[in-house]
């Protein structure tokens, strides 16, 4: 069978059930196991599918994945994320788009909380959204920072879809964790500037109100009670991993005790029933998916999609920069209507090996992937972000109001990935420092 012919039915496949409203977990399996048969045949297939399946899963380098999640649960469930929050908004002052800047800042803090793109705009629009709504901002400055900071959860370390992604693409998990420090900050700092400068510009877009003056004994006492100790946690955690003093596992482990200490201290043990339910839920997603997605990607090696693909690419007569843009497109094209794993899935296995053949770094690559898959969520009309955004928002906000609202923002995530392909250093030059 043609390469392309086995490329085409295992997609169309896959479309199929996942339009027909199946589980993605599930429809990849059921590919999966129709695809191993057709393609290796006979009983043969059904054992290799189960060994795949174990091999997938008992991997040590999938260990941070539930750790990284209790960690953002604990973080989470206890409040301290919140309380962080409050602090910050008392050292913001009086500047330009106060709560727009502090939704980005926000965006932050609990992208190293919760690490989900969904959870974060859901929980921005709600605490934050109302608060601006009642303070006379315009709709362009309360949707557009909140989607695009709520969109920020897999570009900033400890990232439990970084951990995914890597483990996917057969990438260094610790080595792409430090990866997306610089990025995602750089992310945070490109949102601030076009608040600030946009606010400055059009004052009406985001009016100034009074704020009750905070002594600065209050602002120092509350940031080292509430701000101080979650900063070590993540810093500790990512510290870890670059001066090469523990594996990503181990860090993990560090991050986790840490934020149950800090949370106990804090929250007291309310959190801890939610936390474990929630954890569960996620790692259970989480490590089905992977599952499926090796085995798509052996059933891609089998069928010869694969090799076909990638001397298909390599012998274009193009330049390799031009592949690797062509490459981010499609999966901007292919992203909207997708949840970030599924895309993933889909695209890891078929994009690496060209990758890998082209000769470009892996970890700059998953780099590329991460924010690409944000800027897919995040992008009109499908990006699954709009819709969330569309949930929490008042009710007079129309889709019209939220889709012109994310375009700036969909133009600052595309202004970083342009750096980032044209300065690799950008990503690759923490990594390259680490012990």
């Amino acid at each position: 069978m043609e390469w392309w012919l086995a490329l085409v039915i295992i997609f169309g496949g896959l479309f199929l059930l996942m339009a027909t409203g199946m589980p993605v977990a599930f429809g990849f399996a059921l590919v999966n196991l129709v695809g191993m048969f057709v393609f290796m045949g006979g009983q043969a297939a059904f054992s290799g599918l189960i060994l795949s399946m174990s091999n997938a899963l008992t991997v040590f380098s999938l260990i941070p994945v539930p750790l990284f999640v209790l960690m953002g649960e604990v973080l989470w469930h206890s409040g301290i994320g919140i309380r962080a929050i409050d602090v910050l908004e008392k050292w913001l002052g009086r500047m330009p788009g106060r709560l727009s800047v502090l939704s980005v800042v926000a965006g932050v803090i609990f992208a190293a909380v919760s690490g989900s793109n969904m959870a974060n705009t859901a929980l921005l629009g709600s605490v934050l959204g109302q608060d601006m709504e009642k303070r006379g901002y315009k709709k362009a400055m309360i949707l557009g920072p909140i989607m695009g900071s709520g969109a920020l959860a897999m570009m900033i370390p400890p990232s439990t879809l970084g951990v995914l992604c890597a483990t996917i693409g057969k990438i260094s998990v610790g080595r792409l964790l430090v990866a997306i420090i610089v990025p995602g900050l750089l992310l945070a700092v490109l949102y601030a500037l076009y608040i600030i400068i946009r606010c400055h510009i059009q004052p009406e877009l985001a009016p100034s109100y009074h704020v009750d003056a905070t002594s600065l004994r209050r602002k120092v006492i509350d940031s080292i009670k509430y701000l101080f100790p979650l900063a070590i946690i993540i810093l500790l955690t990512v510290g870890l991993l670059f001066f090469g003093v523990a594996t990503p596992s181990e860090s993990a482990a560090v991050g986790c005790l840490g934020s149950c200490i800090l949370g106990v201290a804090i929250g007291g043990t309310k959190w801890v029933k939610k936390s474990i339910l929630g954890t569960l839920r996620v790692t259970v997603m989480a490590f089905t998916i992977i599952m499926s997605a090796t085995v798509y990607s052996q059933l891609l090696a089998f069928s010869g999609a694969s090799r076909g693909l990638v001397e298909f690419v390599v012998g274009m007569d193009v330049s390799p920069v031009l592949t690797i843009i062509l490459m981010q497109i499609g999966l901007i094209l292919l992203g909207g209507p997708m949840e970030e794993l599924t895309l993933m899935m889909i695209a890891l296995p078929l994009y690496m090996p060209i990758v890998t053949a082209l000769g470009f770094d892996p970890v700059w690559f998953g780099v590329l992937i991460l924010l690409n898959v944000e800027i897919a969520l995040l992008s009109p009309p499908f990006g699954m972000v709009l819709f969330v955004m569309k949930g929490v928002a008042a009710q007079d906000t129309t889709m019209g109001d939220v889709f012109r609202s994310a375009i700036p923002f969909c133009i600052l995530q595309a202004i970083a990935m342009a750096l980032i392909i044209s300065f690799p250093s950008i990503a690759l030059w923490l990594p390259k420092m680490m012990m």
